[in-house]
């Protein structure tokens, strides 16, 4: 039975208001359509403010009645039929003349859903509803990788129903925060209207709310929503246009996608650095940062790791939402055939940079390269293309170099060098590299389809450091463990059996019993029936084997460190601390008395490797001295052998050949 009115008794209500009196608490009235239109006309005058919307007028009046904003922050009451008079010396601002026809759109499926579930509070999951049905709300989910349908179906599988109510719900403490919310948000971005996606950002902050918290479950933040907000809604409230970097999207790989996708190997450590990267980038000038280490220690992966960072919204809001994409300038020199054709490539490319400059940072691998890149006589390189750009701060750009190509190419043009904030990227220790190599372990597990046990890590870490001097880690590491483990894999694939004569054999056996059986001759049918039964099961077993994946052992990794140096296996597998502590007897085998240095010799190599010394100096340095035949390079000799497992692997000068000034040039 539907509510009659409060005042006459009579005629069935169909809205309702809030009475106001001092010192008294509010006071709802249900009213049928004439008393409501008289109160309205009596009230604020807000009533022509949203015409024409049935049922929901009461709702949309009474919502007008309680959202003016005072300058100072304050809300009250602009007035209306019992309302509070306005303090004296605020000014009180409406904040739904700021509405936009969309969010009176939103206001207005928000209000049917509430009404439609049975509700009689306006709460925030009826608030997102209403925003789900924004064109603007879902192109911003999408691009956060949410879908729209499924947030929907979410709120709805948790929302408490009942009968479908004909009376306007009112507007929940949560909701009323939330609508101020948006205007407070729609005051940050500098927007003189509130629009849906304000409404979603007020939303996004409140994660107490039934819908923050929704948001939350979906990966939305507040954080990456206003990032997107900021990049993906223009001054009139409308999705900006997707396709405005199409030299970009053709010369480049966008990591923050490949980030999305899974495709991008997990960043272990480099926290340090990846931090002083996202500070550089946050500066107002000078925000370019270039990652400066030697081959293989990982400056690609610290990028990637930004990539994934910006992903999993765990940057500041500078950077929430942006594409990290890296540029490919090789494939924009190729292919040039006709002078000029490179440089408009790379003035497209900065000119769609510049366009959405606040949206994309842009990663150049082997930054070196750009000084000189498409030079020709009379024409500009991209370096100097780049650097005016650069300059105002209208680029965002990550480089990545070695030392000695900084040193060499990026270090003789200040002009450029002054562009860039340098990070110097360290090699990591094994210790690092073993917690880098456990992190990608999975995925070289499942590519190879082996087991890499953690023996096998700590040994690839600690042999590719001692013995494989010319590269650095993790990268020589990492490049153990996929060729050891590309090595056991191919052991392990043996020829498969030739099922086609054994099927042969087994039908000539088939033969064989049947014929038995047909000559009463049950003992041989039953020799053969077993016979059978076992070649079957062995058929059985080569098509469907059950095999266990093949391990990694530390011997797996050692012969490929044994083929790369040319060190024995079982020099490289025998424990370090026994060769250690029989150091001396092995240099005795071969060093006839000689004591006192032998033991000298001994006990360098044994701080060395103790890590007592410093590591950045030599194990050891000695000055064998006494005459001709005595031991002195035989000593040397047998200390190349025992470490390093052959007397021929060291580097011999002979000074008696270096005596005449020309020969100087030997070296």
């Amino acid at each position: 039975m539907s509510r009659l009115c409060d005042i006459d008794h009579v005629r069935p209500a169909v809205g309702s208001i809030q009475v106001i009196r001092p010192g008294q608490p509010p006071e709802t009235l249900y009213l049928c359509e004439e008393h409501l239109a008289e109160r309205r006309r009596m009230g604020s005058g807000l009533g022509s403010g949203f015409g024409g919307l049935g049922m929901f007028d009461d709702f949309f009046s009474r919502f007008f009645s309680d959202s003016a904003v005072g300058a100072g922050g304050g809300v009250g009451s602009p007035g209306g039929t019992g309302g509070a008079p306005a303090r004296r010396g605020v000014e009180q601002i409406d904040v739904t003349e700021r509405f936009s026809d969309a969010t009176r759109e939103l206001l207005q499926r928000a209000a049917q859903t509430a009404a439609t579930w049975g509700s009689l509070d306006l709460d925030t999951d009826h608030l997102l509803i209403g925003a789900l049905g924004d064109e603007v709300v879902m192109n911003l989910l999408e691009q956060a990788g949410a879908d729209p349908k499924s947030i929907a179906a979410e709120i709805e599988d948790a929302a408490e129903k009942g009968q479908p109510l004909d009376v306007a719900p009112s507007l929940a403490p949560d909701a009323k925060r939330a609508i101020l919310g948006a205007y407070e948000e729609a005051m940050e971005l500098g927007a003189s209207y509130i629009g849906p996606e304000h409404v979603l950002l007020s939303l996004a902050r409140d994660e107490d709310a039934e819908a923050g918290a929704t948001l939350r479950k979906f990966g939305l933040s507040h954080t990456k929503l206003r990032g997107l907000v900021v990049r993906g809604v223009d001054r009139e409230g409308q999705a900006r246009e997707r396709t405005t970097t199409k030299t970009v999207d053709e010369y480049s790989r966008d990591l923050t996608e490949l980030a999305r996708e899974g495709k991008l190997d997990p960043v272990i450590g480099r926290a340090d650095e990846i931090e002083q990267t996202v500070e550089i980038l946050s500066r107002r000038t000078k925000n370019n940062p270039v990652l400066i280490g030697d081959p293989g220690v990982g400056k690609t992966a610290i990028v990637e790791g930004i990539a994934q960072r910006i992903v999993n919204d765990e940057v500041p809001e500078t950077l929430a939402g942006r594409r990290l994409v890296a540029l490919d300038l090789a494939g924009m020199i190729a292919g040039t055939k006709y002078r000029g054709e490179f440089e408009d490539r790379l003035k497209s490319v900065i000119d769609e940079i510049r366009d959405n400059g606040d949206q994309m940072i842009v990663f150049i691998d082997e930054m070196h390269t750009v000084v000189g890149a498409g030079a020709a006589e009379g024409a500009m390189d991209a370096s100097n293309m780049l650097k005016p750009a650069l300059a105002r701060g209208e680029l965002h750009v990550i480089g990545a170099t070695t030392i000695d190509e900084y040193r060499k190419n990026v270090e003789k043009d200040p002009a450029l060098e002054r562009r860039f904030q340098p990070v110097l990227i360290r090699e990591p220790t094994v210790d690092e590299t073993v917690m880098v190599l456990r992190g990608l372990k999975d995925r070289y597990e499942a590519f190879h389809r082996v087991r890499i046990p953690d023996e096998a890590i700590v040994a690839a870490a600690e042999l590719s450091d001692r013995y494989i001097g010319d590269r650095f880690l993790p990268d020589k590491a990492i490049d153990l463990i996929d060729q050891a483990s590309a090595r056991v894999r191919l052991r392990a694939k043996t020829k498969p059996v030739d099922t086609k004569a054994m099927e042969e054999e087994i039908g000539r056996l088939e033969r064989e019993r049947d014929q038995a059986v047909g000559a009463e001759d049950y003992a041989k049918a039953n020799q053969l029936k077993t016979t059978l039964q076992e070649k079957q099961d062995a058929l059985s077993g080569q098509k469907h084997p059950r095999q266990r994946a093949p391990e990694v052992t530390v011997e797996d990794i050692a012969e490929v460190v044994s083929r790369a140096t040319g060190i024995p296996v079982s020099q490289l597998t025998q424990e370090e601390r026994d060769r250690l502590l029989k150091l001396e007897e092995r240099l005795h085998e071969r060093v006839v008395g000689q004591d006192e240095p032998v033991v000298a010799v001994a006990e360098a190599v044994r701080r060395g490797r103790a890590g007592l010394g410093d590591p950045k100096r030599p194990v050891g340095s000695f000055l064998f001295l006494g005459p001709t035949g005595v031991g002195k390079t035989e000593l040397a000799r047998t200390l190349a052998e025992v470490l390093f497992g052959d007397d021929d692997l060291m580097i011999r000068f002979d000074m008696s050949e270096f005596q005449e000034r020309h020969t100087v040039s030997r070296l």
